[in-house]
């Protein structure tokens, strides 16, 4: 978007500032505070770039304020002010959703600000133009001689710019004597991301906890579930329920599991997966269910009867659960374009034993001989045990 179609010398400030500022120093946020305490945006009253680069690198900051932090006594009442206009008015262009937004409750304020005393502002603002005048003073007593001195002050006056001149040029070529130039450096491309091979292993699956599920207010055939997967406070697509750092999860669950089955148990969770907004409401994980293996050309009906993954006993939320046979890292998002999960999940499976695992047999791109190659059934576990369903024998599992 183009905030304004003039750059000025305050956008010329700003941006790099913006681009640079510290958003963890207090220092550095209670200076901003100030500076916003007279200010509708960073630049005075006009909207500009570096307004868009500070909301997008305080937003995060913000939302994780407690409300003291926020309106307190020592709370930074104008960078909210400030961060709330930015991001709902039409003047920026950022068109944000709701569930993108920063919450703020313009009724929620613990202290209320004091009234800013005009005439010191004004008194703070003349000095910092006279300090940012005093570069200019050159100029201005040049433009006094011009006035009431004629012919003689021209004169002196260009005698005295070709000096400078003069002296500045030999200085400049008194320094650059005693050095060589420098070639300029060659720009080296990046590395090549090095692409990781086809594995099962590239899909991050971890105990979950289900702390709640509710009905979806918009959608009658899914649940609402908030999971707790072993994720840091702060990750990407997480939030806080009752003291632990969670995910919330839609699922295809309603009318085919109890809603109360779901409540408090331990579930297997598909974790990198690109979120996906359900009827209104964001999720950021897959829950792992095993139905009946549908016949060749028989479309999924969607009937059940559907038995949700169980971990094995005594696995703990955000524990890594994988299939043996395929070790390595996941990624930290698959890339939808590449359709790994796509690709692999067909062979997930269940066996006579009611146990998780992996068919490659299932993946022509991986089943066979040779280099990189495997064949049979590796089986879905944690560091406790194998991962299990409660009836279905030989079903699909995504």
């Amino acid at each position: 978007m183009e905030p304004s179609s003039t750059i000025t010398e305050s956008d010329l400030e700003w941006t790099p500032r913006a681009k640079s500022f510290d958003v963890q120093s207090s220092d550095q946020l209670a200076n901003l505070n100030t500076h916003l305490s007279s200010r509708t945006t960073l630049t005075g009253s006009k909207p500009s770039t570096a307004d868009i680069i500070l909301y997008t690198r305080l937003a995060p900051i913000v939302s994780s304020w407690s409300s003291d932090q926020r309106t307190g006594e020592q709370g930074y009442h104008h960078i909210v002010r400030w961060l709330d206009f930015v991001q709902n008015s039409p003047l920026f262009g950022l068109k944000l959703e709701d569930s993108d937004k920063v919450a703020i409750d313009p009724n929620d304020v613990r202290v209320a600000i004091k009234p800013i005393d005009a005439k010191a502002e004004k008194e703070k603002r003349k000095k910092e133009k006279e300090a940012s005048g005093e570069s200019g003073a050159a100029d201005g007593e040049a433009g006094e001689a011009k006035q009431g001195g004629g012919r003689k002050a021209k004169k002196a006056a260009k005698e005295a710019k070709d000096k400078v001149e003069g002296a500045v040029a030999g200085a400049a070529a008194a320094v650059g004597a005693g050095k060589k130039e420098k070639a300029p450096k060659q720009k080296q491309p990046p590395p090549p991301k090095e692409e990781k091979p086809l594995s099962p292993a590239l899909i991050d699956l971890r105990v979950g906890h289900i702390l709640k599920a509710e009905r979806h207010p918009n959608a009658d055939s899914l649940y609402v579930s908030t999971i707790a997967m072993g994720d840091a406070a702060g990750a990407d697509n997480t939030s806080e329920y009752e003291g632990q750092v969670v995910r919330t999860v839609c699922s295809g669950l309603n009318g085919l599991i109890p809603l109360e089955e779901m409540q408090g148990r331990k579930v297997v969770a598909v974790c990198n997966l690109k979120p996906v907004t359900m009827r209104g409401i964001k999720s950021c994980a897959m829950v792992l269910a095993a139905s009946p293996k549908e016949a060749p050309g028989e479309q999924d009906n969607h009937k059940g009867p559907v038995e949700l993954v169980d971990p094995p006993a005594g696995a703990a939320a955000g524990e890594r659960v994988y299939f043996e046979g395929w070790l390595g890292e996941p990624e930290g998002q698959l890339n939808p374009k590449k359709k790994v999960w796509e690709t692999v999940q067909p062979g997930f499976t269940t066996t006579a034993e009611y146990e998780v695992g992996f068919e490659v047999g299932e993946v022509p791109q991986l089943a066979g001989e040779g280099e990189g190659k495997k064949t049979g059934l590796g089986k879905l576990r944690t560091k406790e045990g194998v991962c299990t369903v409660k009836t279905l024998k030989g079903a699909t599992v995504r």
